[in-house]
């Protein structure tokens, strides 16, 4: 969320999309977690990592729909300044997220709609590949049509846990990693359809940040469900209350 440079900037119309954009995405997040604490399904009874993951990741949110309002205002000046703040939360975020997994995994073995292998390996590949969005976002500041679009692709790809609290995820046993975690893409399409419609073309970017999203999904099976990250798992839980589920997602 870095610099966009002043020159080649598109219509304000495209900024106020974009705006829109986040604004759903955000929108997606709060009412995934916000939802389950009203249902009681959620508490604040809970380790002290959970804290402080909640507070990393929506302000993160926060940030990310801040700096998108910026742009779409047409304050740059202000956007530049609070763009380099990226490069010190997403560390934070990929290592917060990655401590949380594992307290997930041995407090109580990790979502049970998910197999424990692909939750716990899943979660740091997506983080991982988040990060790497952003950096390349970062990295093509100064090509505003890329900068933007690969921000949004970056935040579709944590909108994961945000969905996975809204859908009816036992119902969607064996697939709800799979389904949870691709749905975000959703607003990747509304951003190719704009495209078409008003640039004539879909922007390469689009394609890049689905690719990722796409390849991180399945390079995480396949690790997940390897000797390696299935014993790694095991290690993981060992010793823990969360080795006494089983490894396959399961109805409690």
């Amino acid at each position: 969320m870095a610099t966009l440079a002043e020159g080649g900037a598109r219509p304000r119309a495209e900024e106020r999309f974009f705006f829109h954009l986040a604004c759903a995405m955000a929108a997606v997040l709060v009412a995934g977690f916000s939802v389950q604490l009203a249902a009681g399904r959620s508490s604040f009874a809970v380790p002290l990592v959970y804290h402080l993951h909640g507070v990393v990741f929506f302000g993160w949110t926060a940030l990310f729909l801040l700096q998108s309002w910026l742009v779409a205002s047409g304050n740059r000046a202000q956007h530049r300044r609070l763009g380099w703040l990226a490069a010190i939360w997403v560390p934070v975020m990929v290592g917060l997220g990655m401590a949380l997994t594992v307290a997930s995994m041995r407090r109580s073995g990790g979502p049970f709609f998910f197999d424990a292998n692909e939750f716990l390996i899943g979660n740091p590949t997506g983080l991982l590949a988040f990060a790497a969005m952003v950096a390349l976002a970062v990295r093509m500041r100064r090509r505003n049509d890329w900068h933007r679009r690969l921000m949004i692709c970056a935040m579709a790809s944590i909108t994961g846990p945000g969905f996975g609290r809204l859908l009816p995820m036992p119902l969607l046993i064996p697939w709800g990693w799979e389904i949870s975690n691709t749905i975000g893409l959703g607003f990747v399409a509304a951003g190719m359809l704009r495209d078409r419609r008003h640039l004539g073309a879909v922007h390469p970017a689009w394609l890049v940040g689905s690719a990722v999203v796409i390849g991180w999904i399945a390079l995480g099976q396949v690790l997940a469900y390897s000797d390696w990250g299935m014993e790694l798992t095991r290690s993981v839980m060992a010793g823990h209350p969360g080795a006494v589920r089983p490894m396959e997602a399961y109805l409690p």
